[in-house]
């Protein structure tokens, strides 16, 4: 795992990389590098930055370079000992055991056809010194990240965009389109990106830049694709052996020269993770994380740290517990830097701290249950919108007065909260609206309305284009049958949810403390598999997971397996109510969101006294609109780092 960073035939190319490489210092402090060549009538240049996970000699340092053509990648294959097998009995002969050699030999070898047969995360640049071409290429799942920024002829590209704004001299306008789609999602969707010039390159893609000026896109890989080919063997009656696929997943995830831990929070994911990683490695540490139990309390949170607990004892795994405790605020500026763009969700700062603790323990990589919810329908939105369809044929007049019943109750009282008021009220919010409508108001922060009323009118545009692009993704899949229901909602989670928030906050956050975290649900095969399950096999009756409940029945113990779902977030109700409240009492009348008319001050003070009433719950709201103003802040300072449209 590393930073990657270059610049294609760009003025001043040698000074900017060398600065894009120092900012991405974080992600390897194990070493640096730099490559130049010519390329048509200008020049590339390469530079990489290293953590060692995986052939820790100098035969694995990077940029690598070998018979013309030179690369800086940022990853993991899983899949490199095969391919290495492969390549080696072609005559291919390697100087060490990196996985970085493996992939310029297999360039080599079949150029970007060799881009469908890597498994793994992966974002690289190869530049060929007999063509003068440069391509880059990212992972099919968006896994590792990869922005860049054209002008003219020339390209820049980086692990992040933090770099790209640090070399542009503060010339990157902000793209206030993309701050109203992460004010609706609470990130930025991959589709976009928070300043108008950059662009993320898209998961399972390539961009190829030539030295007479032309560039070319292509695609080899699509989850469409894959969702279409898993309907029609689910159709044909085959059914994949989950725990196997799931089991040779976990196994090279391990694959490492370096100690290996797991995230265990004591919900099924990770602790289905732990078990069979324990399997391989046995006597592998674990982290987790704890609340003060005033504030565990107060947000009626689930006590998971004892199912981590016993998870670890069961397996032999030792358990590392971290209390996340309210330096919040000391927190909350670092964790915008390092999540390069504004991403609302808290469970960034669980990971940064895991991740941080690790490292400091000697540990450089982490297995986490990332995607399994994605992919096997496991979040509370995939049963609440099977469960709307049925509260849709309840006669009116009794949805009628349950809704006014419900709106009545408070989420909380000045001691405690009440997550099933919470939950209520969220469902009713969705519970009558069209199946696309319904899905994304399940998990969005506002409805259109909502949305409209609190930011700047002359944006009003952005929030219909936001809200088209939605139901554009959601609907352009072959899966139009009303059985395809539950996997519909999988496909569109797997291509905006997953790689616009949990994907993006996780791989900063770990990078952040130079830990790299590799997330075995997120596995080609593993994704493959989970398409080839219908729908009613993820969902049975309450149970969201089913199948994947069924295949880690076998290993855990069923009161883990049968548990109610846990919580990898925060106390936000807590911290909002109490540390984070002068906060946001100064970001609301004196913020730069307000003080520019981004946002409107009377609706945020509107949401700030309904929130402290106890009569809705604006915690996520409003912890959003703190990262938001942090990153404005940052994005509009004048600093380098760039400024306001």
């Amino acid at each position: 795992m590393c930073g990657i960073a270059g610049t294609y035939r760009w003025p001043d190319g040698k000074a900017v990389t060398a600065r894009l490489t120092d900012t991405l210092a974080h992600r390897g402090p194990d070493g640096s590098g730099g490559y130049s060549h010519p390329a048509g009538d200008g020049e590339v240049h390469l530079g990489h930055r290293r953590l060692a996970v995986v052939d820790l000699s100098e035969t694995g340092a990077q940029p690598m370079t070998a018979d013309g053509l030179a690369l800086t990648y940022n990853g993991e294959l899983y899949n490199a000992p095969e391919l290495r097998a492969e390549l080696a009995a072609a005559g291919v002969r390697f100087r060490g055991t990196s996985d970085t050699e493996v992939l310029l030999a297999a360039w080599r070898r079949w150029g970007a056809d060799c881009l469908p047969r890597l498994r793994g995360m992966f974002a690289f640049g190869i530049f060929d010194e007999r063509t003068g071409e440069l391509v880059l290429a990212r992972d099919q799942l968006g896994i590792k990240p990869l922005f860049l920024l054209r002008r003219g002829t020339g390209l820049v590209f980086a692990s992040e965009l933090k770099a790209l704004a640090a070399v542009t001299g503060g010339s990157l306008r902000v793209d206030h389109a993309a701050l109203v789609a992460s004010l609706l999602y609470y990130w930025v969707p991959d589709s976009r990106c928070a300043f108008r010039e950059a662009e993320k390159l898209p998961p399972g893609s390539w961009l190829r830049c030539r030295p007479d000026g032309r560039v070319e896109r292509g695609r080899f890989w699509d989850l469409r694709d894959v969702a279409a080919e898993g309907r029609e063997r689910a159709r044909s009656g085959e059914r994949p052996d989950l725990a196997a696929v799931v089991a040779e997943s976990t196994r090279h995830h391990l694959l490492s020269d370096v100690p290996v831990a797991t995230f265990l929070s004591g919900g099924l994911d990770s602790s289905y993770l732990t078990a069979l990683a324990a399997r391989h490695r046995p006597g592998i540490s674990a982290y987790t994380i704890g609340f003060r139990s005033e504030d565990a309390r107060y947000e009626a949170m689930p006590d998971d740290l004892r199912h981590a607990r016993r998870v670890a004892e069961r397996f032999g795994v030792e358990l590392h517990e971290i209390e996340i405790a309210p330096q919040v605020r000391d927190l909350l500026p670092r964790m915008t830097y390092h999540l390069d763009e504004p991403i609302g969700d808290p469970a960034a700062i669980n990971t940064f701290l895991i991740c941080r603790a690790a490292q400091d323990a000697g540990v450089k990589v982490m297995l986490s249950g990332m995607g399994a919810d994605e992919l096997f329908a496991g979040y509370r939105k995939h049963l609440a919108n099977l469960l709307a369809l049925r509260y849709q044929r309840v006669p009116r007049p009794l949805r009628r007065a349950l809704s006014a019943a419900v709106d009545r109750l408070p989420v909380a009282t000045a001691r405690r909260g009440y997550r099933s008021v919470r939950f209520a009220k969220r469902f009713l919010s969705f519970a009558e609206l069209p199946e696309e409508t319904a899905f994304r108001r399940s998990y969005t922060m506002y409805d259109r309305d909502e949305l409209l009323a609190l930011i700047d009118p002359d944006l009003a545009g952005a929030v219909e284009d936001v809200l088209t692009e939605h139901a554009d993704v959601y609907w352009d899949n072959a899966l139009d049958d009303p059985a395809d229901f539950v996997n519909r909602m999988c496909l569109g989670d797997a291509r905006m949810f997953l790689p616009g928030l949990n994907l993006a906050y996780t791989d900063r956050s770990s990078m952040a403390a130079s830990t790299e975290v590799r997330v075995p649900y997120v596995d080609v095969e593993v994704v493959r598999a989970a398409f080839a399950v219908p729908g009613d096999r993820k969902i049975v009756g309450r149970q969201g997971k089913a199948v994947l409940k069924e295949a880690a029945a076998s290993v855990l113990p069923r009161e883990i397996v049968y548990r109610p779902k846990g919580l990898f977030s925060a106390p936000l109700r807590a911290w909002m109510s109490r540390d984070l409240a002068p906060l946001v009492r100064e970001v609301v009348h004196d913020g730069v969101l307000v003080g520019s008319g981004l946002l409107r001050r009377d609706a945020l003070a509107r949401m700030v006294a309904e929130d402290a009433a106890g009569q809705r719950d604006f915690s996520k709201h409003l912890w959003h609109v703190l990262t938001l103003e942090y990153w404005y802040r940052g994005a509009t300072s004048g600093s380098g780092r760039s400024r306001a449209a």
